[in-house]
């Protein structure tokens, strides 16, 4: 038996009563070596589409399949043990029917383990957030710049800059935990703006780019190691430099192999001490 049998993932209802508690931690996972190592910490780890960029090269979240984020949920579940973990929704998996949406949503949950799902869009989409949670399915929601959306809104721009703005930010937010969603995540949102929904609403909100006050934050993982090239959000923090180390590494692995000086015997099979 597992000596880590008797640890207890974290909850939806257990994420929902951290508000004005305790700081809700997040990072994003996409495979087993990832999972363990932020399982510890962390209160969710989100499967999030960001996979499509960072795993997968690709230019932004909207070719990412429902298939592929199952695979890649699963793998996080299988490497983690305490953290709530949440899929993304991709991109046409959830927008033509509540009824579609319902049907996508359960396989991550069936054949990925999800424990809940993410979504994006504000008041058009709290008819489908309604649908799930009636039927059992805990909905993150996600308002503000929503990169499935990147080709309406122009590009990565932030919300919530100007009164107008502002005040569909807000109305999305209410919507969305008026449909029945446990929490929202608050991305490239104006800081004053992410700070009144904050206060206002009674679920959980999950800055990116948003306000301290939110009740928790979310960062893409490979951005904050300092592992996803030079260029990151203005809302990143490099917490580590991991591409100069990794850099470095490879380069002296590389010199001893062709210096004949690794694998030492220490390293080989069938060699008398």
């Amino acid at each position: 038996m597992s000596v880590h049998a008797d640890i207890k993932r974290i909850t939806i209802p257990q994420l929902l009563a951290m508000k004005g508690q305790q700081k809700i931690v997040s990072l994003t996972a996409h495979n087993v070596a990832m999972a363990r190592l932020l399982d510890p910490y962390v209160d969710f780890l989100l499967m999030g589409d960001s996979t499509a960029m960072v795993a997968y090269g690709l230019p932004n979240t909207l070719s990412f399949t429902l298939e592929q984020v199952a695979a890649h949920t699963a793998a996080v579940v299988r490497g983690s043990q305490r953290a709530c973990v949440i899929a993304d929704m991709p991109f046409a998996s959830y927008h033509e029917s509540p009824q579609q949406a319902f049907k996508n949503a359960a396989y991550l949950i069936a054949q990925g383990g999800a424990d809940a799902v993410k979504l994006e869009g504000g008041e058009v989409m709290a008819p489908t957030i309604e649908f799930l949670v009636k039927r059992g399915i805990p909905v993150l929601g996600h308002v503000g710049l929503m990169p499935q959306s990147v080709n309406v809104m122009g590009g990565y721009k932030a919300q919530g800059m100007n009164e107008e703005s502002a005040r569909q930010v807000e109305q999305d937010a209410y919507a969305v935990q008026e449909a029945g969603a446990f929490g929202i995540v608050l991305e490239g949102v104006a800081e004053a703006v992410a700070a009144k929904i904050t206060h206002d609403l009674t679920v959980v909100t999950i800055g990116i780019g948003a306000s301290v006050v939110c009740d928790g934050q979310v960062l893409v993982t490979e951005d904050m190691l300092g592992i996803n090239g030079d260029k990151v959000p203005k809302f990143v923090k490099l917490f580590a430099h991991l591409n100069t180390e990794i850099e470095n590494a490879v380069q002296e692995y590389a010199k001893e192999v062709r210096a004949a000086t690794f694998p030492e015997l220490k390293h080989c099979f069938g060699v008398k001490k």
